[in-house]
Protein backbone atom coordinates (compact mmCIF):
# COMPACT_ATOMS: atom_id res chain seq x y z
CA UNK A 1 0.00 0.00 0.00
CA UNK A 2 2.67 2.65 1.06
CA UNK A 3 4.55 1.62 -2.32
CA UNK A 4 1.70 2.04 -4.03
CA UNK A 5 0.59 5.28 -2.84
CA UNK A 6 4.53 6.29 -3.15
CA UNK A 7 4.58 5.42 -6.70
CA UNK A 8 1.01 7.54 -7.14
CA UNK A 9 3.03 10.60 -5.79
CA UNK A 10 6.24 10.17 -7.74
CA UNK A 11 4.94 9.77 -11.14
CA UNK A 12 2.44 12.70 -10.35
CA UNK A 13 5.53 14.51 -9.02
CA UNK A 14 7.44 13.88 -12.35
CA UNK A 15 3.92 15.26 -14.15
CA UNK A 16 4.05 18.48 -12.62
CA UNK A 17 8.10 18.80 -12.84
CA UNK A 18 7.45 18.77 -16.56
CA UNK A 19 4.19 21.38 -16.11
CA UNK A 20 3.81 23.08 -12.77
CA UNK A 21 7.46 22.81 -11.45
CA UNK A 22 5.71 24.19 -8.24
CA UNK A 23 3.63 21.44 -7.54
CA UNK A 24 6.20 19.03 -7.64
CA UNK A 25 8.32 20.71 -4.90
CA UNK A 26 5.40 20.18 -2.82
CA UNK A 27 4.81 16.68 -3.66
CA UNK A 28 8.67 15.89 -2.96
CA UNK A 29 8.16 17.16 0.51
CA UNK A 30 5.45 15.35 0.74
CA UNK A 31 7.20 12.14 -0.05
CA UNK A 32 10.68 13.02 2.62
CA UNK A 33 8.06 13.66 5.53
CA UNK A 34 7.07 10.18 5.01
CA UNK A 35 10.45 8.85 5.18
CA UNK A 36 10.49 5.82 2.75
CA UNK A 37 14.19 5.70 2.40
CA UNK A 38 13.79 7.58 -1.45
CA UNK A 39 15.61 10.53 0.01
CA UNK A 40 18.48 10.67 -3.72
CA UNK A 41 15.42 11.58 -5.94
CA UNK A 42 13.66 13.49 -3.03
CA UNK A 43 16.48 15.40 -1.35
CA UNK A 44 17.94 16.43 -5.37
CA UNK A 45 13.96 17.23 -6.18
CA UNK A 46 13.90 19.59 -2.88
CA UNK A 47 17.40 21.05 -2.61
CA UNK A 48 16.76 22.77 -6.50
CA UNK A 49 13.30 22.87 -7.24
CA UNK A 50 11.84 22.59 -9.64
CA UNK A 51 14.87 21.45 -11.93
CA UNK A 52 18.26 20.07 -10.77
CA UNK A 53 19.88 18.80 -14.34
CA UNK A 54 23.16 19.68 -14.23
CA UNK A 55 23.27 21.49 -17.87
CA UNK A 56 19.73 23.31 -16.86
CA UNK A 57 19.75 26.78 -17.81
CA UNK A 58 19.00 28.94 -14.44
CA UNK A 59 18.37 32.44 -13.44
CA UNK A 60 19.29 32.95 -9.99
CA UNK A 61 18.69 35.86 -7.24
CA UNK A 62 21.41 35.62 -4.52
CA UNK A 63 19.27 37.92 -2.14
CA UNK A 64 16.10 35.47 -1.91
CA UNK A 65 17.59 32.76 -2.97
CA UNK A 66 14.24 32.02 -5.82
CA UNK A 67 15.06 29.95 -8.76
CA UNK A 68 13.66 29.96 -12.17
CA UNK A 69 14.55 27.50 -14.66
CA UNK A 70 14.12 26.15 -17.72
CA UNK A 71 15.94 23.60 -20.33
CA UNK A 72 16.13 19.89 -20.31
CA UNK A 73 15.37 19.13 -16.64
CA UNK A 74 13.24 16.17 -17.64
CA UNK A 75 16.39 14.15 -19.06
CA UNK A 76 18.44 14.85 -15.93
CA UNK A 77 15.32 13.33 -14.18
CA UNK A 78 15.37 10.12 -16.19
CA UNK A 79 18.64 9.68 -16.00
CA UNK A 80 18.92 10.22 -12.17
CA UNK A 81 16.12 7.89 -12.12
CA UNK A 82 17.87 5.56 -14.28
CA UNK A 83 21.24 5.67 -12.70
CA UNK A 84 23.90 7.50 -10.06
CA UNK A 85 26.68 6.96 -12.66
CA UNK A 86 28.39 10.17 -14.25
CA UNK A 87 30.96 9.08 -16.72
CA UNK A 88 35.12 10.32 -15.63
CA UNK A 89 34.39 13.80 -18.23
CA UNK A 90 31.38 14.05 -16.11
CA UNK A 91 32.53 14.10 -12.98
CA UNK A 92 35.65 16.36 -13.85
CA UNK A 93 33.43 18.82 -15.65
CA UNK A 94 31.28 19.08 -12.07
CA UNK A 95 34.83 19.45 -10.61
CA UNK A 96 35.97 22.39 -12.37
CA UNK A 97 32.47 23.73 -11.74
CA UNK A 98 32.99 24.25 -8.32
CA UNK A 99 35.63 26.94 -9.19
CA UNK A 100 32.67 28.80 -11.39
CA UNK A 101 32.57 32.85 -10.00
CA UNK A 102 29.04 31.38 -10.13
CA UNK A 103 27.59 30.77 -6.88
CA UNK A 104 25.00 28.97 -8.56
CA UNK A 105 26.90 27.08 -10.27
CA UNK A 106 29.54 26.04 -7.51
CA UNK A 107 25.59 24.97 -5.49
CA UNK A 108 24.97 22.50 -8.02
CA UNK A 109 27.73 21.25 -8.55
CA UNK A 110 28.74 20.35 -5.37
CA UNK A 111 25.43 19.06 -5.15
CA UNK A 112 25.50 16.38 -7.62
CA UNK A 113 28.81 15.78 -6.52
CA UNK A 114 27.97 14.58 -2.79
CA UNK A 115 24.64 12.77 -4.42
CA UNK A 116 26.96 11.09 -6.38
CA UNK A 117 29.02 9.63 -3.49
CA UNK A 118 26.23 8.78 -1.27
CA UNK A 119 25.68 5.32 -1.90
CA UNK A 120 28.54 4.24 -3.91
CA UNK A 121 32.31 3.13 -3.30
CA UNK A 122 33.19 3.24 -6.71
CA UNK A 123 31.93 6.93 -7.20
CA UNK A 124 33.36 8.32 -3.94
CA UNK A 125 37.26 7.21 -5.16
CA UNK A 126 36.66 8.40 -8.74
CA UNK A 127 35.60 11.79 -7.32
CA UNK A 128 38.66 11.67 -5.23
CA UNK A 129 41.14 10.77 -7.39
CA UNK A 130 39.70 13.32 -10.19
CA UNK A 131 40.78 15.82 -7.76
CA UNK A 132 37.81 16.99 -6.05
CA UNK A 133 38.73 16.84 -2.38
CA UNK A 134 41.22 19.97 -2.34
CA UNK A 135 38.14 22.24 -4.20
CA UNK A 136 35.66 20.74 -1.71
CA UNK A 137 37.30 21.55 0.87
CA UNK A 138 37.72 25.05 -0.07
CA UNK A 139 33.99 25.58 0.12
CA UNK A 140 33.85 24.50 3.77
CA UNK A 141 34.73 27.87 4.68
CA UNK A 142 32.70 29.62 1.59
CA UNK A 143 30.47 32.80 3.44
CA UNK A 144 27.39 31.24 1.38
CA UNK A 145 25.67 29.30 4.15
CA UNK A 146 24.00 26.44 1.94
CA UNK A 147 26.85 26.19 -0.57
CA UNK A 148 29.03 25.50 2.61
CA UNK A 149 26.81 22.80 3.85
CA UNK A 150 26.99 20.99 0.34
CA UNK A 151 30.51 20.98 0.83
CA UNK A 152 30.63 19.38 4.08
CA UNK A 153 28.07 16.80 3.29
CA UNK A 154 30.07 15.97 0.16
CA UNK A 155 33.44 15.69 2.22
CA UNK A 156 31.41 13.66 4.66
CA UNK A 157 30.38 10.94 1.78
CA UNK A 158 33.76 11.02 0.31
CA UNK A 159 35.47 10.21 4.16
CA UNK A 160 33.42 6.57 4.18
CA UNK A 161 36.02 5.84 1.83
CA UNK A 162 39.03 4.70 4.20
CA UNK A 163 41.42 5.75 1.26
CA UNK A 164 39.93 9.14 1.14
CA UNK A 165 40.72 10.05 4.97
CA UNK A 166 44.12 11.14 4.64
CA UNK A 167 44.03 13.28 1.52
CA UNK A 168 40.70 15.00 2.99
CA UNK A 169 43.17 15.90 5.93
CA UNK A 170 46.00 16.75 4.16
CA UNK A 171 43.63 19.21 2.08
CA UNK A 172 43.26 20.88 5.86
CA UNK A 173 39.67 19.20 6.28
CA UNK A 174 39.88 19.62 10.15
CA UNK A 175 39.91 23.24 10.78
CA UNK A 176 37.23 24.52 8.37
CA UNK A 177 35.16 21.27 9.42
CA UNK A 178 35.56 22.67 12.63
CA UNK A 179 34.24 25.99 11.87
CA UNK A 180 31.33 24.46 10.38
CA UNK A 181 30.89 22.72 13.31
CA UNK A 182 30.81 25.94 15.18
CA UNK A 183 28.72 27.86 12.91
CA UNK A 184 27.29 26.32 9.99
CA UNK A 185 23.78 25.80 9.42
CA UNK A 186 21.95 22.70 11.74
CA UNK A 187 22.55 20.11 9.07
CA UNK A 188 26.31 21.52 8.38
CA UNK A 189 26.95 21.12 11.88
CA UNK A 190 25.32 17.52 11.82
CA UNK A 191 27.82 16.63 8.97
CA UNK A 192 30.99 18.03 10.54
CA UNK A 193 30.63 16.04 13.37
CA UNK A 194 30.58 13.02 11.58
CA UNK A 195 32.95 14.01 9.11
CA UNK A 196 35.30 14.68 11.79
CA UNK A 197 33.94 11.05 13.67
CA UNK A 198 35.32 9.84 10.26
CA UNK A 199 38.77 11.00 10.14
CA UNK A 200 38.97 10.42 13.64
CA UNK A 201 38.98 6.82 13.08
CA UNK A 202 42.83 7.67 12.16
CA UNK A 203 44.81 7.27 15.29
CA UNK A 204 47.06 10.02 14.76
CA UNK A 205 44.52 12.40 13.50
CA UNK A 206 42.66 12.07 17.25
CA UNK A 207 44.96 14.58 19.18
CA UNK A 208 44.91 16.97 15.83
CA UNK A 209 41.53 17.36 16.13
CA UNK A 210 41.07 18.12 19.46
CA UNK A 211 43.74 20.67 19.35
CA UNK A 212 42.55 22.28 16.43
CA UNK A 213 39.44 22.98 18.82
CA UNK A 214 36.49 20.22 17.84
CA UNK A 215 35.92 19.73 21.33
CA UNK A 216 33.68 22.81 22.82
CA UNK A 217 31.73 22.72 19.39
CA UNK A 218 30.78 18.88 19.30
CA UNK A 219 29.60 19.70 23.27
CA UNK A 220 27.79 22.60 22.48
CA UNK A 221 25.91 20.60 19.78
CA UNK A 222 25.29 17.44 22.44
CA UNK A 223 23.34 20.03 24.26
CA UNK A 224 21.80 21.99 21.91
CA UNK A 225 21.45 20.11 19.04
CA UNK A 226 18.13 18.01 17.30
CA UNK A 227 18.30 14.28 17.88
CA UNK A 228 20.42 13.05 15.50
CA UNK A 229 22.49 15.91 15.88
CA UNK A 230 23.47 14.90 19.45
CA UNK A 231 23.70 11.06 18.50
CA UNK A 232 26.42 12.34 16.04
CA UNK A 233 28.41 14.67 18.66
CA UNK A 234 28.30 11.89 20.86
CA UNK A 235 29.53 9.60 18.46
CA UNK A 236 32.34 11.66 17.76
CA UNK A 237 33.36 12.61 21.20
CA UNK A 238 33.79 8.99 22.04
CA UNK A 239 35.98 8.24 19.15
CA UNK A 240 37.86 11.72 19.92
CA UNK A 241 38.20 10.73 23.83
CA UNK A 242 40.46 7.49 22.65
CA UNK A 243 42.97 10.15 22.68
CA UNK A 244 43.93 10.53 26.43
CA UNK A 245 44.60 15.02 25.78
CA UNK A 246 41.02 15.40 24.38
CA UNK A 247 39.60 14.40 27.73
CA UNK A 248 40.68 16.58 29.86
CA UNK A 249 39.53 19.36 26.89
CA UNK A 250 35.95 17.34 27.22
CA UNK A 251 35.85 17.81 30.99
CA UNK A 252 36.70 21.34 31.01
CA UNK A 253 34.31 22.33 27.97
CA UNK A 254 31.65 20.53 30.43
CA UNK A 255 30.54 17.88 29.01
CA UNK A 256 29.74 15.55 32.12
CA UNK A 257 26.65 17.68 32.79
CA UNK A 258 24.68 17.32 29.39
CA UNK A 259 25.84 13.63 29.55
CA UNK A 260 24.26 13.00 32.56
CA UNK A 261 21.02 14.36 31.43
CA UNK A 262 21.01 12.42 28.54
CA UNK A 263 21.49 9.58 30.99
CA UNK A 264 19.08 10.41 33.24
CA UNK A 265 16.30 11.02 30.33
CA UNK A 266 15.45 7.58 28.51
CA UNK A 267 12.98 9.62 26.24
CA UNK A 268 16.58 10.81 24.34
CA UNK A 269 16.90 7.76 23.22
CA UNK A 270 20.63 8.45 24.30
CA UNK A 271 21.13 6.83 27.36
CA UNK A 272 23.88 4.07 25.81
CA UNK A 273 25.74 6.38 23.56
CA UNK A 274 25.93 9.04 26.57
CA UNK A 275 26.90 6.12 29.07
CA UNK A 276 29.72 5.20 27.09
CA UNK A 277 31.37 8.24 26.54
CA UNK A 278 30.97 9.17 30.13
CA UNK A 279 32.85 5.83 30.99
CA UNK A 280 35.89 6.43 28.22
CA UNK A 281 36.05 10.36 30.20
CA UNK A 282 36.28 8.21 33.67
CA UNK A 283 39.90 6.74 33.53
CA UNK A 284 41.30 10.25 34.14
CA UNK A 285 41.01 11.50 37.78
CA UNK A 286 39.42 14.99 36.42
CA UNK A 287 37.05 13.04 34.62
CA UNK A 288 35.80 11.03 37.94
CA UNK A 289 36.03 14.32 39.47
CA UNK A 290 33.61 16.03 37.15
CA UNK A 291 31.11 13.07 37.50
CA UNK A 292 31.01 12.66 41.04
CA UNK A 293 30.65 16.73 41.41
CA UNK A 294 27.59 16.87 39.02
CA UNK A 295 26.19 14.13 40.50
CA UNK A 296 26.59 11.61 38.93
CA UNK A 297 27.18 8.37 41.09
CA UNK A 298 22.66 8.84 41.52
CA UNK A 299 22.28 8.47 37.91
CA UNK A 300 24.44 5.57 37.86
CA UNK A 301 23.30 3.78 40.49
CA UNK A 302 19.90 4.38 39.12
CA UNK A 303 20.68 2.74 35.78
CA UNK A 304 22.04 -0.31 37.53
CA UNK A 305 18.81 -0.53 39.22
CA UNK A 306 16.66 -0.07 36.53
CA UNK A 307 18.77 -0.20 32.84
CA UNK A 308 18.59 -2.20 30.11
CA UNK A 309 20.93 -4.94 30.71
CA UNK A 310 23.47 -3.33 28.45
CA UNK A 311 22.97 0.06 30.45
CA UNK A 312 23.74 -1.65 34.01
CA UNK A 313 27.10 -3.16 32.53
CA UNK A 314 28.57 0.13 31.55
CA UNK A 315 26.67 1.71 34.72
CA UNK A 316 28.45 -0.98 36.79
CA UNK A 317 32.14 -0.37 34.96
CA UNK A 318 31.80 3.52 35.37
CA UNK A 319 31.09 3.19 39.16
CA UNK A 320 34.33 0.48 39.31
CA UNK A 321 36.15 3.36 37.74
CA UNK A 322 34.87 6.08 40.51
CA UNK A 323 35.28 3.91 43.38
CA UNK A 324 38.70 2.14 43.03
CA UNK A 325 41.03 5.17 43.88
CA UNK A 326 38.75 6.70 46.10
CA UNK A 327 37.21 6.14 49.47
CA UNK A 328 35.44 9.27 49.71
CA UNK A 329 33.59 8.23 46.63
CA UNK A 330 32.65 4.60 48.11
CA UNK A 331 31.48 6.06 50.27
CA UNK A 332 28.92 8.14 48.32
CA UNK A 333 28.03 5.32 46.46
CA UNK A 334 27.05 2.98 49.11
CA UNK A 335 24.93 5.44 50.81
CA UNK A 336 23.06 5.22 47.35
CA UNK A 337 22.28 2.17 47.69
CA UNK A 338 24.29 0.73 44.69
CA UNK A 339 24.88 -2.75 46.59
CA UNK A 340 21.48 -4.13 46.00
CA UNK A 341 21.20 -3.76 42.60
CA UNK A 342 25.23 -4.35 42.13
CA UNK A 343 24.14 -8.02 44.05
CA UNK A 344 21.33 -8.50 41.63
CA UNK A 345 23.05 -7.98 38.19
CA UNK A 346 26.07 -10.12 39.55
CA UNK A 347 23.12 -13.08 40.20
CA UNK A 348 22.13 -12.51 36.21
CA UNK A 349 24.68 -11.47 33.95
CA UNK A 350 27.27 -13.73 31.95
CA UNK A 351 30.64 -14.84 34.01
CA UNK A 352 32.50 -11.72 33.06
CA UNK A 353 30.21 -9.53 33.97
CA UNK A 354 29.61 -10.84 36.99
CA UNK A 355 32.97 -11.01 38.09
CA UNK A 356 33.20 -7.36 37.42
CA UNK A 357 29.93 -7.08 39.63
CA UNK A 358 31.76 -8.78 42.39
CA UNK A 359 34.91 -6.98 42.49
CA UNK A 360 33.06 -3.68 42.60
CA UNK A 361 31.20 -5.19 45.71
CA UNK A 362 33.81 -6.43 47.25
CA UNK A 363 35.15 -2.96 46.85
CA UNK A 364 32.46 -1.47 48.39
CA UNK A 365 32.55 -3.59 51.39
CA UNK A 366 36.08 -2.52 52.15
CA UNK A 367 35.59 1.11 51.69
CA UNK A 368 39.48 1.61 52.82
CA UNK A 369 40.98 -1.07 50.47
CA UNK A 370 41.57 -1.49 47.14
CA UNK A 371 41.67 -4.65 45.05
CA UNK A 372 44.58 -5.59 45.54
CA UNK A 373 44.50 -7.20 41.29
CA UNK A 374 42.17 -4.25 40.26
CA UNK A 375 44.95 -2.32 38.55
CA UNK A 376 45.76 -5.70 36.72
CA UNK A 377 41.98 -6.11 35.57
CA UNK A 378 42.39 -2.28 34.12
CA UNK A 379 43.65 -2.60 30.20
CA UNK A 380 40.81 -5.67 29.83
CA UNK A 381 37.86 -4.82 31.97
CA UNK A 382 37.14 -1.86 28.97
CA UNK A 383 33.28 -1.22 27.77
CA UNK A 384 32.65 -2.31 24.07
CA UNK A 385 33.13 0.62 21.43
CA UNK A 386 30.01 2.76 20.38
CA UNK A 387 28.71 0.94 17.30
CA UNK A 388 29.45 2.83 14.36
CA UNK A 389 27.76 2.21 11.09
CA UNK A 390 29.63 4.00 8.13
CA UNK A 391 27.03 4.54 5.82
CA UNK A 392 24.02 5.59 8.39
CA UNK A 393 26.43 8.72 8.42
CA UNK A 394 25.95 9.13 4.52
CA UNK A 395 24.18 12.56 4.45
CA UNK A 396 22.00 13.06 0.98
Amino acid sequence: MAIGLFILLLCYACFALFSKGNEAYHIIRILLELDWGFHPIAMMLMENPPEFGRHARRSYSDGNSQCSASGNGASSLRRLLASDYYSDVEVRGLISDLGSPSVESRRRAAMELRLLAKHSTENRLRIARAGAVVPLVALLSHPDPQLQEHGVTAILNLSLCDENKGPIAAAGAVRYLVRALRSGTPAARENAACALLRLAQLDDLRAVIGRSGAIPPLVALLETGGSRGKKDAATALFTLLAAKENKARAVEAGVVRPLLDLMADPESEMVDKAAYVLHRLLSEPEGRASAVEEGGVPVLVEMVEVGSQRQKEVAMLSLLEICEESAAYRKMVIREGAIPPLIALSQSSSKKTKDKAEALIELLRRPTTKLMDYSQQRTTRGCSALPVDGDALVRA
